[in-house]
C-alpha cells in the first residue's frame, strides 16, 4: 500500500508510504489517502489524527511529476479535483490533525500539511511551495491556506519564488509549530499527542469547531460561536468526571460522552 493506515486506541496515523520516491502524491497514493480519510472520518473512537511521511528525509516532495507527464489534461484535472477534496477532508475534519514532518515537504506535500491543526518539523528539512518553478501554481488550495497562515506579502514571496526554506524559518514565518531535533523528534510528537489525548475529547473538538468557524466571521459572531460550543460541553459526562476527579485530586478518566 502507498498510504498506510494505523489506528491504535484513539490515535489515528496515514503514513504517505512511498519511500523510494519521496512520498510523492500520485494517482494511487491519493486514492488510498482519500478512502483512509473516510475511514477515520466514519470513526467515533478516533480523537487524534497524525499525517506522516515514511522513512527519515521527507515528508512529501509533493506531486509525482513522471506520472504527471503522461497525464492527459482532463486526468490531470481529475487529479486536481480529488487532492482538493482530500485537503478539504483534511482541514474540515472535527478531531485534531498533526502534520509529523518527518522531513522535507515541497509543493503539493506542504500543501497536504497546511490543512492539518498542528504542524512539526524535522530540524534540517527544508519546505516550499515550489510550483513556479515547474510553470504552474499550488493547485490543492496552497495560495489561500498560506496567504491565511502568514499573511499575503510573506506568502507571495515564497509562492512568487518557489523558494525553499529551511533552519529556523518555517517556525519564524509561523508556517510550523516548531522545529525539533532529529534525535527527539518522535519523542516531541509523542509528548504533544499524548498531551492532546488527555484532554476531553469533546472539549477538544468543541475548541476546534470554535477557533475555526470563528475565524471566518467578526469578533462579535465569533463570540457566540464560542458560546454556543461552551454550552455543550455542560451536558457531557466528561465535565462532570473533571470536576469530580479534582475534588478526588486525581486525573480525568475521560470517555467522550
Amino acid at each position: 500500500m502507498e498510504c498506510i493506515l494505523e489506528i491504535e486506541n484513539n490515535l489515528a496515523k496515514i503514513i504517505l508510504n512511498r519511500p523510494e520516491k519521496s512520498n510523492s502524491i500520485g494517482k494511487l497514493l491519493l486514492n488510498e489517502f482519500y478512502q483512509n480519510l473516510k475511514l477515520i472520518k466514519q470513526n467515533p473512537k478516533i480523537n487524534l489524527l497524525i499525517i506522516k511521511g515514511s522513512g527519515e528525509k521527507v515528508f512529501s516532495a509533493g506531486a509525482d511529476l513522471k506520472e504527471r507527464l503522461l497525464m492527459s489534461r482532463i486526468e490531470v484535472i481529475q487529479f486536481l479535483d480529488l487532492f482538493q477534496e482530500t485537503c478539504y477532508l483534511i482541514e474540515s475534519l472535527e478531531i485534531p490533525t498533526i502534520a509529523e514532518m518527518n522531513g522535507s515537504a515541497f509543493g503539493g506535500g506542504l500543501e497536504v500539511a497546511l490543512c492539518t491543526d498542528l504542524r512539526y518539523l524535522k530540524e534540517g528539512s527544508e519546505i516550499g511551495l515550489t510550483e513556479t518553478k515547474l510553470g504552474i501554481i499550488p493547485g490543492a488550495g496552497g495560495t489561500q491556506r498560506l496567504s491565511r497562515l502568514i499573511g499575503e506579502s510573506k506568502s507571495k514571496e515564497l509562492i512568487f519564488t518557489g523558494r525553499r526554506i529551511s533552519a529556523n524559518k518555517p517556525k519564524e514565518f509561523g508556517i510550523v509549530n516548531d522545529i525539533f531535533s532529529k534525535e527527539n523528534f518522535e519523542t516531541e510528537i509523542n509528548k504533544i499527542s499524548d498531551e492532546i489525548l488527555s484532554s476531553g475529547p469533546i472539549a477538544v473538538k468543541l475548541a476546534k469547531e470554535a477557533i475555526q468557524n470563528g475565524l471566518k466571521t467578526e469578533l462579535v459572531k465569533g463570540i457566540s460561536i464560542e458560546r454556543e460550543c461552551y454550552l455543550k460541553t455542560l451536558e457531557t459526562k466528561d465535565r462532570l468526571e473533571a470536576l469530580k476527579a479534582f475534588s478526588e485530586k486525581r486525573k480525568p478518566n475521560f470517555i467522550g460522552e
